[in-house]
């Protein structure tokens, strides 16, 4: 399969306020973005043209970046538009659309209050984040040594790039091994999520349980499908689980805007039969985000 470079392709990027050629947006290496991590971003995806929950993302970007002590420039409507925009000059109706903003080149220190904020929004064709055969029999989870930080610790309700370090190491440990992503603990060892995407179990006792968002971002999907999840008249228990618990799991599915609904066959040695359960659940959002 060819690799084509993203900076190298065809088409537009929304950068500072306009429109400019997807090639020639650039910004310095000398940037406090990417030497201290001070990005934020979205990651969404438009379904027939019209972004799923783009509304969600962008308040959710905004709030990632006043966490991160940033105030973005730009007003909801106005990012909102942003990203309508760019479906429309790049000719997208089912795309990834990434909206990021970061701190520039001004200071390059710890220390960065007069930095200027920088934004831009991109979109591409993305068709499936893992492999469509081995999505419809189960993805491969490793078990990453790697554990989600404290929020004492680290901004974890901010969508920001400084704490997807430890999950490219992850994935790249697991990918290494032949597994397609990995599970990743809390830093007390309780269940987290994968290296991206969030996680729900179907017990032996026909419960729904996914470990509570309390040092990883609550995804905007993870919510809507607990939503659907009630609809069908199955309650879904946050709460802390064990790692020896997944004796006990019948079921397993991983959630995001990128994974969409993504059934699990394998965690580390736990064998799961994805069944009827899985596959409604991916009906039921599949009809969601095109209804």
């Amino acid at each position: 399969m060819e690799i084509i470079p993203f900076d190298d392709r065809d088409g537009y990027i929304w950068f500072n306020g306009k429109l400019n050629s997807w090639r020639d947006t650039k910004t310095h290496v000398i940037t406090h973005g990417l030497h201290y991590g001070s990005l934020v971003f979205e990651g969404e995806r438009s379904y027939e043209g019209k972004i799923f929950k783009g509304e969600d993302h962008t308040l959710r970007l905004i709030n990632s970046a006043n966490i991160m002590d940033m105030t973005l420039p730009w007003t909801k409507n106005e990012i909102d538009s942003a990203k309508e925009e760019v479906l429309e000059v790049m000719k997208l109706s089912n795309a990834y659309v990434r909206a990021f903003a970061w701190r520039g080149s001004e200071m390059m220190a710890v220390s960065a209050q007069n930095t200027k904020i920088h934004m831009a929004v991109a979109a591409w064709e993305w068709p499936s984040y893992f492999d469509p055969e081995a999505k419809m029999r189960g993805i491969r989870l490793d078990i990453s040594k790697w554990r989600r930080p404290p929020s004492e610790c680290a901004p974890v309700h901010a969508k920001a790039a400084g704490l997807y370090m430890i999950c490219t190491l992850a994935k790249h440990e697991a990918e290494k091994k032949g597994f397609h992503d990995t599970l990743m603990l809390s830093h007390d060892g309780f269940i987290a999520e994968a290296t991206g995407a969030n996680i729900f179990f179907k017990m032996e006792d026909g419960a729904i349980h996914t470990p509570i968002a309390d040092c990883f971002l609550n995804g905007i999907t993870r919510q809507e499908v607990i939503k659907l999840i009630n609809k069908k008249g199955y309650e879904v228990i946050e709460r802390r689980i064990k790692l020896e618990e997944l004796k006990n799991v019948q079921q397993c599915f991983l959630t995001g805007t990128a994974a969409e609904v993504t059934p699990v066959g394998q965690i580390g040695d736990f064998e799961f039969k994805p069944d009827n359960f899985c596959k409604l659940i991916m009906e039921e959002y599949s009809n969601l985000v095109k209804s």
